[in-house]
């Protein structure tokens, strides 16, 4: 039998491992190698463009292939990324860079949530899961706080460094990674043809999509608020010291927005009588009020809305998933989560450069 401790500590593990690095402030190290905001705009929209063209085929090589190895992939991107930016002494292998994070991106969307659902479906604790995601987006936030955190540690000791933390991080990764087990609620076919399997899983993924068409409506407007907040932190980094912000200061407060992350995350578990609807708009609103804060151009301010709105988007995002992952059939688990992953790559494509000058401009 399955140990679901061992299993979820296991995730919970590499989770830590795969997020954690000196180079969480990655718009901060490249403003200060000389990049302008219009070129990390830019950066961004590529992650995005590899995003849409792999996002759901990594999604399909999740279920046929099984969750655990696309993990493994998962990392692996990674540290060829890192490795890549080490190397880097243009634009254009930046770029690269990102591309491999992007699929790093890819690979573990929606294989990390379809190996813990199924993980706890299996020994009958699936109620359990909206406490994994509001633990996992503890993790993320904590691992983003810690990493932009150490953002004036990072431009003293150079990006080189900074990213090498990365790769030898991802090696303790890759063997917590190694130790995961697959489970599988619905064996392969007896006659398993590789082809075959990948094209049911389209289609039946798709066919689900167009009949469950409240799934997808939920897929779009989550995506769209976490856009809103992704572009607000991001830009935040480089906003912050523009806006007069001490250096020794900048990690606090990039640490501050993290914090608010956390703190979403667990209070939406004490708010499981509020409607989505009522969860959506709030959230919605607070996102608005946060980038409205933004434009202040006082620093203190401008930090608290970063707070609000990573606070908002987690909240958000814990009863989003939840909801989602009891609709999913297990067996197109990976692929629909990957589709949900597209759908946030296409709304920052369009949003992204847009951001990029609008935060130039005011």
């Amino acid at each position: 039998m399955l140990n679901i401790k061992k299993q979820i500590n296991r995730l919970y593990s590499s989770s830590v491992f795969g997020q954690i690095s000196l180079s969480g402030a990655w718009v901060a190290i490249l403003a200060a190698r000389g990049f302008s905001l219009a070129q990390i705009g830019f950066a961004e929209t590529v992650f995005h463009i590899v995003s849409i063209l792999f996002e759901i085929p990594s999604g399909v090589l999740a279920d046929v292939f099984g969750r655990k190895k696309t993990l493994v992939i998962s990392c692996l991107m990674r540290m060829i990324g890192n490795i890549v930016m080490i190397l880097s002494n243009n634009f254009a292998m930046v770029c690269l860079s990102i591309a491999f994070h992007a699929l790093n991106y890819n690979f573990a969307s929606g294989s990390g949530d379809a190996l813990a659902f199924d993980s706890l479906k299996s020994v009958g604790q699936q109620d359990r899961f909206d406490r994994y995601a509001s633990n996992q987006l503890v993790i993320y936030r904590a691992c983003e706080g810690l990493s932009t955190l150490t953002a004036g540690f990072a431009l003293v000791i150079g990006y080189k460094l900074a990213y090498a933390t990365g790769v030898a991080a991802g090696l303790v990764q890759f063997f917590l990674l190694a130790g995961l087990v697959e489970v599988r609620l619905e064996p392969l076919a007896e006659e398993f043809n590789v082809w075959k399997e990948i094209a049911r899983c389209f289609k039946e993924s798709f066919l689900f999509l167009k009949q469950a068409r409240k799934a997808m409506l939920l897929m779009f407007t989550n995506s769209f608020v976490g856009a809103l907040d992704i572009l607000l932190l991001f830009f935040l980094q480089a906003k912050l010291p523009m806006a007069g912000i001490p250096n020794w200061a900048l990690g606090i407060a990039l640490l501050a927005t993290q914090a608010g992350g956390v703190i979403g995350a667990r209070l939406i578990l004490c708010a499981k009588k509020f409607s989505y609807r009522a969860i959506f708009t709030i959230a919605t609103a607070v996102i608005l009020s946060a980038i409205a804060l933004e434009h202040s151009g006082l620093y203190v301010l401008m930090a608290l809305g970063g707070f609000m709105s990573s606070m908002a988007d987690d909240a958000l995002q814990v009863r989003t998933n939840t909801r989602l992952q009891n609709m999913f059939p297990s067996e197109q688990r990976a692929t629909l989560i990957s589709i949900e992953s597209f759908t946030f790559s296409v709304i920052m494509i369009v949003l992204s450069p847009l951001a990029g000058l609008f935060f130039t401009v005011w």
